[in-house]
């Protein structure tokens, strides 16, 4: 198994796919990073060389945010959101939907546990 910025990728997929598996690089930014670097997208990852998991290593690390930057990126700025008391933090720190969702029955069963949304009366 490649390794490619901490993370083992499956050596048995295509190139292309087997880049996804690194977190912050889907379909498309996987075909621009092969096509940057010459690659073959069909070739499985089990056969790169080292010098190749040396170059997309340099890559990513240098022109992408992947990874532990980007989940740290994230998980920063749901706590602005979050100390800046705003509507979307309000949400996250419930554990509710954030992006406007209904929540009378789907919602539960998503997070975990019942959470009470209003005061319902029996």
């Amino acid at each position: 198994m490649p390794r490619i910025i901490g993370v083992d990728i499956p050596s048995n997929k295509r190139l292309e796919i087997s880049l996804t598996y690194l977190y912050g690089i889907g379909r498309s930014v996987s075909k621009e990073i092969i096509e940057k670097l010459a690659l073959d997208p069909n070739m499985r990852a089990g056969k790169l060389s080292e010098e190749d998991i040396a170059r997309l290593n340099s890559v990513l690390q240098s022109q992408y945010v992947v990874e532990g930057d980007l989940r740290r990126q994230v998980q920063n700025n749901i706590k602005r959101l979050m100390s800046i008391h705003s509507y979307r933090g309000l949400r996250h720190r419930l554990g509710l939907p954030v992006r406007g969702q209904r929540t009378r029955t789907n919602s539960r069963t998503r997070k975990g546990r019942r959470k009470t949304v209003a005061n319902k009366k029996k």
